[in-house]
């Protein structure tokens, strides 16, 4: 498998994603759910607490795709969904950090919604990794 990071612009690189990503060759597609902050056994945690919920939701992220042989380091699509962008935007260190640590810009999307499914939750990953 190949990618080459496909930016036509340079302003998003800047801030950590890629405006397209193109696979080329054998590879495996994995889908992944929106992710939160759920505890193992499905309990919701950190109940409005934003850090710690983009924290533990790409934790969660991580234990899919190590699931199914991969990591971050495979991810060539995130979705982002919050309650509160504003809020988001001052803990999104949290999540750049680690995608930056695996080394990956995935393209991203980020959307703000009134709720989540799970009452109290603010943050969901939804993601597409390639490898």
């Amino acid at each position: 498998m190949e990618r080459t990071a496909i930016n036509p612009v340079s302003w998003s690189q800047e801030i950590g994603f890629n405006q397209g990503e193109l696979v080329t060759g054998q590879s495996r597609t994995l889908y992944v759910s929106g992710q939160t902050a759920m505890s193992p056994d499905g309990r919701p945690k950190h109940e409005d607490d934003v850090a710690a919920q983009l924290a533990l939701a790409v934790d969660n992220l991580e234990a899919v795709l190590d699931a199914a042989g991969m990591s971050l380091a495979n991810l060539v699509r995130l979705n982002v969904y919050s309650t509160d962008i504003d809020e988001l935007f001052s803990h999104y260190g949290v999540l750049a950090a680690r995608l930056g640590a695996a080394g990956v810009a995935p393209t991203t999307t980020m959307l703000g919604v009134t709720r989540l499914a799970i009452p109290g939750q603010k943050v969901e990953l939804e993601g597409t990794a390639v490898g």
